[in-house]
């Protein structure tokens, strides 16, 4: 019951199958206690990489305006490698251990336009 009244059942169309996209983020947690609520303070979005060769990072040059990159192992990682987190807290992409750097791009393109490089 909590589910429908509180909203975290909401699951919003965004093209994708994975089961976090859609959804309002969870407060994922960096291994360094940095929280995902911490860097949405300023009001951008959020890409947040796991992957152990922070493979997103080149791939989100040019949008610092609009959203943060943060990399790092995490507490939590959900069985993700990356995701992206538009400003209302809800998910616009992930990817698996090995981020789809392409797929990244295109997401980020979607919901921030087009990078300033």
């Amino acid at each position: 019951m909590f589910d429908k009244t509180s909203g975290s059942s909401i699951r919003y169309d965004l093209g994708s199958e994975h089961p976090l996209v859609g959804r309002n983020a969870p407060d994922l947690r960096l291994e360094d206690g940095t929280r995902l609520g911490d860097l949405m303070r300023d009001g951008r979005g959020v890409a947040l990489d796991f992957s152990t060769g922070r493979s997103l990072h080149g791939s989100a040059r040019g949008w610092e305006t609009q959203m943060r990159y943060a990399a790092g192992p995490a507490r939590n990682d959900l069985g993700v490698g990356a995701v992206l987190v538009r400003p209302d807290g809800v998910v616009a992409w992930a990817g698996d251990h090995d981020p789809d750097r392409e797929a990244f791009e295109r997401a980020a393109g979607r919901w921030f336009g087009r990078p300033a490089i």
